[in-house]
């Protein structure tokens, strides 16, 4: 029987052969793919752990880049301030040091280098500080074990500043 023929008139039976050939489309093309969402969510779902880690990776050492930076900035300007050499050093190291315990930054083989260019006016004091930070907690990512991170800070000694004290 044509189209023609057909009860229904011609455009009806076009109609419907169409949806009827459409359903069975949708009904081919559903088949292949099910299942692959599980799939592709299995494949992916190690990759997207990998990247996470990475990041937190990432946060890490900027963080103790961070904290190192404040520690060193710190230890400069109480330096800058004292009116001796010896109490200038002693403060900088003092205060660099307690900045990276305030922050919780564990540091391993921490070394706080001052430099109080004699304390005289018009000088600096500069504090460098070098840190050792650990990464082997973040196991899966297979890092080495320590990154080492180092931050340097100058202070000026005020130019009008008045003589050491006894």
């Amino acid at each position: 029987m044509t189209p023609a023929q057909h009860p229904l008139g011609a455009r009806q039976a076009a109609r419907r052969f169409a949806a009827a050939l459409a359903r069975r489309w949708r009904a081919v093309v559903a088949g292949r793919d099910a299942g692959s969402s599980t799939a592709e969510m299995a494949l992916i779902t190690p990759l997207l752990v990998m990247v996470l880690l990475l990041v937190v990776l990432c946060g890490r050492l900027v963080a103790a880049q961070i904290d190192v930076d404040a520690a060193a900035s710190s230890g400069a300007r109480s330096g800058s301030i004292a009116r001796t050499e010896a109490a200038a050093r002693a403060e900088a190291e003092r205060t660099a040091r307690d900045t990276l315990a305030a922050r919780g930054i564990t540091c391993r083989d921490a070394t706080v280098t001052i430099d109080t260019g004699g304390l005289r006016p018009a000088s600096a004091v500069t504090v460098t500080i070098s840190c050792v930070v650990r990464l082997a907690d973040l196991l899966l990512l297979g890092v080495p074990g320590t990154k080492r991170v180092s931050a340097s800070a100058t202070s000026p000694i005020d130019q009008w500043r008045g003589g050491q004290q006894p």
